[in-house]
């Protein structure tokens, strides 16, 4: 009578451990169908950042075209300003000469009004110019200045990448050696801690592929910022046509 009845309990003891076994199967494949679409999100939601930064720069880019057609035509109402000013002091110059000219000889009416005329023309010529040269001078800086910080920003992104790739073979060796330890467990007690041990490293895995995204983003990013090169015309004088 003992001995079926410890074949009995062996049997329940069996079915039980395999239907233990088969719910852990099926948590596994949750838990891979769980990551899978947290993956798809996270893909989605990078591929809709990447959107909403490319929106970005093109409305940068329109607001900075905009910008210096705004300054050209500034700049062409002051040149256009300046030049009916000194029409304007043209004119009153030729009235004060009509007017000397009935006092004094037609010579010195003529060399007086010519003196005066130079010495406008050379007051606007040489502050016109000063004002070019210096406005150069701040604009080739600042150009300097951004092509140094694009080409250090493109090396601190790359360098971030290849930390992050690195990061991420040695966590696939941990998931390696963890999923090893899952098959290998000997009992209940040691399967459940390998498997929360590889669901830990899974959402480090997770995570780490989203800043790999994110970093290779940036360095894309900041490889072509660096990639716009300035001419040596340009750089010698930004102000030069094409180089605004």
């Amino acid at each position: 009578m003992a001995q079926p009845e410890k074949r009995e309990n062996s049997v329940l003891f069996s079915l039980r451990e395999l239907r233990q076994i088969e719910e852990n199967r099926v948590k596994e494949e949750e838990h891979a169908v769980r990551t899978a679409e947290e993956a798809r999100l996270a893909a989605a939601q990078e591929a809709e950042r990447a959107r909403r930064e490319a929106e970005e720069a093109r409305v940068r880019a329109e607001r900075e075209a905009r910008m210096r057609v705004e300054s050209a035509e500034a700049m062409e109402r002051q040149r256009q300003q300046a030049a009916l000013e000194q029409q304007r002091l043209h004119q009153e110059m030729e009235l004060r000469r009509a007017e000397v000219a009935k006092k004094r000889p037609t010579w010195m009416v003529a060399i007086t009004g010519l003196a005066l005329v130079a010495a406008v023309a050379l007051i606007f010529f040489a502050a016109w110019s000063l004002h070019k040269s210096n406005e150069a001078d701040a604009a080739k800086e600042k150009a300097e200045q951004i092509a140094k910080q694009a080409v250090q920003d493109a090396k601190d992104a790359q360098d971030r990448v290849i930390q992050l790739e690195r990061d991420s073979k040695e966590q696939d060796s941990r998931l390696a050696a963890a999923d090893a330890a899952v098959k290998s467990a000997q009992n209940d007690a040691d399967r459940k801690a390998a498997l929360a041990n590889l669901d830990k490293l899974r959402q480090q895995k997770f995570e780490m592929e989203q800043r790999i995204a994110a970093a290779k983003a940036a360095a894309a990013k900041a490889e072509r910022a660096k990639g716009v090169h300035l001419s040596k015309e340009c750089l010698e004088n930004p102000l030069a046509k094409g180089c605004s």
